[in-house]
């Protein structure tokens, strides 16, 4: 077959024997393979971005994918490079290679040209200059030795993260297409590769001591039968490890895939192929954004430029990095692709700052949609309409929807912006002002919800109250009761918020003294005195709020893990330390009472508008975290991308039932959590030898305690040290359970069921136990007599 010419950024590239199949077992052809590596441009080539590229090349195919007789190691580039493909030098012991770095498609294109199927790349990058700069990440490559699987490995990568969240650094997964686990974690080029190398390999050795039937850090193959090997060494200068993203050469076309948490939790991971990984991407965007370099202000249409032919698409693709701007200009973009969505686009600093809202510009403050971030686009683009070719990206016709000026009341970079557009008398908002939230919610998700440019008058609230109880203090929180995201519901009649990983609280104010009370009616106010100013500084006399007290990660997200080690403090000294070092933050969901007027037999629809005035404009150790109207599955995915554990949908219209679990509040997991009873504990092995080992759960039942399980995963050295401490004073000679398999009471020592914690787990056993269970936290919230079995209760039940 002759070869097929193609322009790809500029560049003209001859395209040989597309339909050879390269991937005997799935019939995958070249052509398949260059379409992929065209595809997944946009978000593999941030990540190859000035790293040199060693390749491993499959001319013939793959074969069977296990033997590599017919795989060549290219480092050095052939004769005939083209001169556009970006080189630089580095030099081996036996000489120089020159190596290609791929910062656009057109290099992407040339070398799956070549049947270039792996993509290797060390974690660090060329400078301008083509000088080796400090490493950017960390990685770890867990590899399943003889008799283990991926969910091992899944395993071990847990444990992994949580050592690195004790070190203070976040760390995201790849499943590497293979046969196991990659792990990195951004570094801020303090660290050279020899130092980097050496935080690996003590983290290795930790974890083979701490797991030495589990894990192993030598090198040696003889020591990895049933353990996973956790591989340190791919962070010396020389190393390479592949590319996330890159395809594998195996016998199916694997790729080495970025995924969440959630997702190495499921028992039935695997692999995933380069069909379901352009699927996530077109879905969900770059899982794995966070590990790149915030983009300069030099040159932010790097992006839009790699992503565009400026000669097969009529856009504007300037060729230099813009100038710095003031304006204050704004369009809307109605873009028929091929999913019809609005790009909202805001000038900022030379470039458009840009959204696209799959379901446009909300209309009323009662909607809150989906934006989706995406690349900055050039100034140009503001006036921009017609036809993008098919073929290329984003293609489709464009229109303007409206355009203008705005006012900016507020732009927090990468959280929030507030504006008031200024449009055109016959463009899409009517010709008169409207003001819009952008808030962002994880990822590349933000939410859009259009704000009220008048505060909403207060008189019908005064007219339909009645007066508090006495005693508002005794009032307590109103309670979800478990559903399915298949539950039979008319998304129309409700509203779903985040279901948020921390402590319930209600505040009451009264003319500036604030007292925040739990769950369980405990006192909180002393344990969290960041939260005491600004509650004290909202404009009400009296009030009582309800909200979920959280503590935020590095990327903004909450998580409990972080909360965990302030909820049961009592000195004053551990307090203040402990909210220097993780400050809480109140998410604020709901308001109950208002200047002595009772809010309870108010529908939610105005209960939310009144507590989003009463909270409008405070910031600090506050928020009003935004509700989805009628939008389930955008919800879902906005607490997917935050790692929480799901939603909770409120019925339209329904009051606030103080203590009540009922229907008119929905709680929607991603994955299963349970609250259990503590009546034992069994000593710990090698690392842990002579401390806790596990915990002996329970949940209560018709004749008692039942026996549900035991867990020892998910507790970092202080969290072991928290647990022997709240267990030491409830040692019992007697077991608390009804019944404890013989195995799991063998050592065991018990304890009085008094004190309550949570878990995560895949899935209960048909004897009712829980399978893989993995520690949360304590909940001191719950008494035992509040823990029942969560089973999900579908509609109509």
């Amino acid at each position: 077959m002759g070869a097929e010419q193609v322009v790809v950024d500029g560049q003209r590239i001859a395209v040989t024997n597309t339909d050879k199949v390269l991937y005997p077992a799935t019939g995958t052809t070249k052509g398949d393979v260059i379409a992929y590596y065209t595809e997944i441009a946009p978000v593999i080539l941030p990540h190859l971005r000035q790293r040199p590229i060693t390749r491993k090349r499959w001319p013939d195919g793959v074969g069977d994918g296990e033997s590599e007789t017919n795989v060549f190691f290219a480092k050095d580039l052939p004769k005939g490079t083209p001169d556009w493909v970006r080189r630089h030098p580095i030099k081996h012991s036996k000489g120089s290679n020159n190596y290609p770095v791929a910062d656009d498609t057109a290099t992407l294109v040339w070398l799956a040209q070549l049947a270039s199927l792996e993509l290797h790349v060390p974690q660090w990058r060329f400078s301008q200059g083509g000088h080796a700069l400090a490493p950017d990440r960390l990685v770890l490559d867990l590899d399943p030795g003889p008799g283990v699987g991926l969910a091992d490995c899944a395993e071990v990568a847990r444990w992994v993260r949580d050592a690195l969240t004790d070190a203070g650094m976040e760390c995201f997964p790849v499943t590497s297409g293979s046969k196991g686990i990659h792990l990195y974690a951004p570094l801020d080029g303090s660290l050279d590769t020899e130092a980097a190398s050496q935080v690996a390999r003590e983290l290795g050795r930790a974890l083979q001591s701490a797991h030495p039937d589990r894990v192993t850090a030598v090198m040696r193959r003889a020591d990895r039968d049933g353990k996973v090997f956790l591989d340190w060494s791919q962070n010396n200068g020389s190393k390479t490890t592949i590319s996330p993203y890159s395809l594998r050469g195996r016998s199916h076309p694997w790729v080495a895939a970025p995924r969440t948490w959630d997702e190495l939790a499921d028992p039935d991971l695997r692999q995933l192929d380069f069909h379901e990984v352009l699927d996530r991407v077109r879905e969900h965007g770059d899982l794995f954004a966070a590990l790149l370099p915030p983009a300069t202000a030099g040159d932010r249409l790097s992006t839009y430029r790699s992503m565009r032919d400026a000669t097969l698409t009529p856009e504007p693709v300037p060729a230099h990095a813009p100038p710095p701007t003031e304006g204050n200009s704004f369009v809307v973009q109605e873009h028929h692709a091929r999913r019809l969505h609005w790009d909202f686009r805001l000038e900022r600093d030379g470039v458009l700052v840009s959204w696209a809202v799959p379901k446009g510009p909300p209309d009323n403050p009662k909607r809150n949609n989906l934006a989706v971030h995406v690349e900055d686009h050039p100034l140009d683009y503001g006036g921009f309409e017609g036809t993008i070719p098919k073929g290329q990206y984003g293609a489709g016709t464009v229109t303007i929807w409206d355009a203008g000026t705005y006012e900016c009341e507020k732009w927090r970079e990468g959280k929030e912006v507030i504006v008031t557009l200024h449009g055109r008398p016959d463009g899409g908002l009517g010709g008169v002002p409207a003001k819009f939230a952008l808030i962002h919610t994880g990822e590349e998700n933000w939410l859009i919800h259009r704000m009220e440019l008048a505060p909403p008058a207060s008189q019908p609230v005064a007219a339909t109250s009645q007066r508090l109880p006495p005693l508002p203090e005794t009032i307590t929180p109103m309670l979800a009761t478990l559903a399915t995201a298949s539950a039979n519901l008319n998304e129309a009649d409700w509203s779903f918020e985040m279901k948020w990983d921390g402590v319930r609280a209600l505040c009451h104010l009264d003319h500036g003294t604030v007292r925040i009370v739990g769950r369980r009616g405990r006192d909180e106010t002393e344990r969290y005195p960041d939260l005491i100013a600004d509650l004290a500084a909202l404009p009400a006399d009296t009030a009582i709020l309800d909200g979920e007290i959280v503590v935020l990660d590095a990327a903004g997200a909450p998580r409990f893990e972080l909360l965990q080690p302030r909820i049961n403090l009592s000195r004053p000294g551990d307090i203040t330390a402990a909210a220097a070092k993780a400050p809480a933050v109140l998410m604020l969901f709901d308001l109950l009472a208002l200047n002595g007027a009772s809010l309870l037999k108010l529908g939610y629809e105005q209960r939310r508008e009144l507590l989003e005035h009463l909270a409008d404009g405070t910031h600090g150790r506050l928020q009003v975290p935004p509700a989805f109207d009628g939008d389930l599955i955008a919800a879902l995915d906005a607490s997917d991308d935050l790692r929480l554990e799901g939603v909770v949908a409120k019925r339209r219209g329904s009051p606030y039932r103080p203590g009540q679990r009922n229907d008119d509040w929905l709680k929607i997991k991603h994955r299963q959590t349970q609250s259990v009873v503590v009546g034992g504990w069994r000593p710990g092995e090698g690392r842990r030898a002579g401390g806790l080992g596990a915990l002996l759960l329970g949940i209560p039942g018709a004749d008692g305690l039942d026996y549900v399980g035991r867990v020892g995963s998910g507790f970092n050295d202080a969290g072991l040290v928290e647990a022997e401490r709240l267990l030491e004073p409830l040692a019992s000679d007697a077991s608390p359970f009804v019944q404890v398999p013989s195995i799991d009471a063998k050592g065991a020592h018990w304890l009085r069921p008094e004190l309550v914690g949570e878990v995560f787990f895949t899935e209960r056993t048909s004897s009712g136990h829980l399978r893989h269970p993995v520690w949360i936290g304590w909940r001191p919230d719950l008494a035992p007599a509040d823990v029942r079995i969560e089973q999900p209760r579908q509609r109509g039940e």
